[in-house]
């Protein structure tokens, strides 16, 4: 006898399952499509590599600058690919600005990267502020964040007090990273402010001097 038709709605045993929409179906599709053809593990590397060439573009262009389709080529993908690994654009726009904060963290801010100084000298260079892709995600898209939905703001707020813990255990490694002292507080906003301000200026000996001045305040 032959197997039942499937019709609308119907499951691979002719069983009623519910009905997705479009993306529910494509997302379905090219999940089956891809655990056939690629090995495990795979639809997590190319996610973490659209986090990243999102969390580059994002700093680099604002976060208003840069589309899906675009971000999605910068991947090597499609754009309807885009809805295999995230559920929509804030998803991804809070994951980049998580990887960016941690990219910062461990390459600047690190308690093992040579002290306070160390870390001085390499937050206020004039390479971060002529690099925003590649630099701090406050300083490149911090004034951006409250315009932005909630999901957003959430990662921005986790990457902003996840900066002053750093700092504060920087400054006082004995004390409580939770509880945050003044000089943590006027430290962290002269870092920001300086590198926002440096980029602003759009005068290269100007910025150079705000820069000095901040790292001997």
């Amino acid at each position: 006898m032959s197997p039942p038709t499937l019709g609308p709605g119907r499951g691979a045993r002719g069983v009623a399952t519910p009905r997705r929409g479009l993306a529910g179906q494509v997302t379905a599709l090219h999940d089956e499509h891809t655990s056939m053809r690629y090995p495990a593990g795979h639809k997590e590397a190319v996610r973490e590599n659209v986090v990243k060439a999102a969390s580059k573009a994002l700093r680099r262009d604002g976060l208003e600058g840069v589309s899906i389709p675009a971000l999605m080529k910068k991947a090597g993908l499609t754009h309807g690919a885009f809805y295999v690994h995230f559920d929509n654009r804030d998803e991804l726009v809070a994951e980049a600005v998580r990887a960016a904060a941690q990219e910062t963290a461990s390459r600047v801010l690190s308690g093992d990267r040579g002290g306070l100084q160390a870390m001085l000298e390499a937050y206020l260079s004039p390479e971060h502020v002529e690099r925003p892709a590649d630099g701090c995600v406050l300083a490149a898209l911090g004034t951006e964040a409250r315009q932005q939905r909630a999901p957003v703001r959430r990662a921005f707020a986790e990457t902003a007090r996840g900066f002053l813990g750093h700092l504060q255990g920087t400054l006082h490694p004995a004390g409580d990273s939770r509880h945050l002292s003044e000089d943590t507080l006027a430290l962290a906003a002269r870092m920001v402010g300086a590198v926002v301000l440096a980029r602003l200026v759009d005068d290269q000996p100007l910025a150079n001097q705000i820069l000095r001045a901040s790292r001997r305040a």
